[in-house]
């Protein structure tokens, strides 16, 4: 069975994008790409050990297994050797992608307290969006109960889109909810 939101991504979406950007072409309407879940702890060049709960989180919020990040170079300010863990992600694409995208938007956001949208400026000017979270107590499949220290996350969301304004239109279709005014 294939997600929801990418059923009404080729059910509605699709039209109502090329309707809006005023596109010839079905083909060049912006599209999903990958989404990006990436977490840093600089704490684990300490202790290797901080890292098993990270990886359990993510893999958790995913659903698929994390991959761990390593440190390109040493930075000896940071006690920082090259190689050493330093924190783990995860690329979504598939139908993995579209339900991590309407957790997100439907579930896990709405959580955030005192949440009154996000930032329509985190676009890069080639159509990708990145998206910082404080906290991954906002995801259901996290256990408050097992959680020792809150950890942040980034999450990046790949478009096709050429321009921020395909890539802020297909999120707003997808009903991500931008910030009033900014």
């Amino acid at each position: 069975m294939a997600a929801r939101l990418k059923e009404k991504y080729h059910s509605e979406i699709k039209l109502a994008l090329q309707k809006d950007l005023g596109l010839d072409n079905i083909m060049a309407v912006p599209k999903l790409e990958k989404i990006v879940i990436n977490m840093g702890l600089g704490e684990a060049t300490q202790n290797v050990k901080i890292m098993d709960p990270l990886l359990a989180d993510l893999g958790a919020i995913a659903g698929q297994k994390p991959v761990i990040t390593k440190a390109k170079k040493s930075i000896a300010a940071f006690k920082l050797r090259e190689g050493m863990p330093i924190g783990a992600m995860v690329t979504l694409r598939g139908d993995t992608m579209y339900e991590f995208l309407d957790r997100l938007i439907s579930i896990a956001l709405p959580r955030v307290r005192d949440f009154r949208g996000v930032s329509s400026k985190s676009f890069d000017g080639r159509g990708n969006y990145t998206l910082g979270l404080r906290d991954q107590l906002i995801f259901a499949e996290i256990d408050y109960a097992k959680v020792d220290k809150t950890k942040g996350m980034n999450v990046t969301i790949v478009t096709t889109a050429l321009d921020d304004n395909g890539a802020r239109s297909l999120l707003k279709h997808f009903g991500m909810p931008f910030r009033q005014g900014a």
